[in-house]
């Protein structure tokens, strides 16, 4: 049997706290995060995966994972080019609605522009 190549993967880096962020969560959770960061490194949207409503299209994006009757979130973007951005994780604690809190949103748009003014630094170089 011939070896396929597989798919450069990108690398992937963490902004702020989110791998403690991530490394707080439960074994289960981290692990199906973990399978969804390495798919979206592979250049695949997993089925757990969807983009985060405001802003604007699919760059940023959330895992969404379920245990023992929560919810979990980890948001990542994949909009700028050659590198995964993880820019937060979290427990869903809101009980009515699907909505992200106002205040977890301003925190993952600061983290974003943290990874923009990071990935343009890396690339003027």
């Amino acid at each position: 049997m011939e070896d396929i190549p597989l798919p450069p993967h990108k690398p992937l880096e963490w902004v702020g706290p989110s791998l403690e962020e991530l490394k707080a969560l439960p074994e289960d959770v981290r692990r199906a995060v973990g399978y969804a960061l390495r798919f979206a490194q592979a250049g695949v949207k997993p089925d757990n995966t969807r983009p985060l409503q405001g802003f604007n299209g699919a760059g940023v994006l959330e895992v969404i994972e379920n245990y023992d009757g929560d919810t979990y979130r980890a948001v990542y973007t994949v909009k700028l080019a050659g590198v995964v951005y993880v820019l937060h994780c979290f427990q869903k604690k809101s009980k009515s609605g699907i909505a992200t809190p106002k205040h977890t949103i301003e925190l993952i748009k600061q983290r974003l522009r943290a990874a923009e003014a990071t990935h343009a630094e890396r690339n003027a170089k």
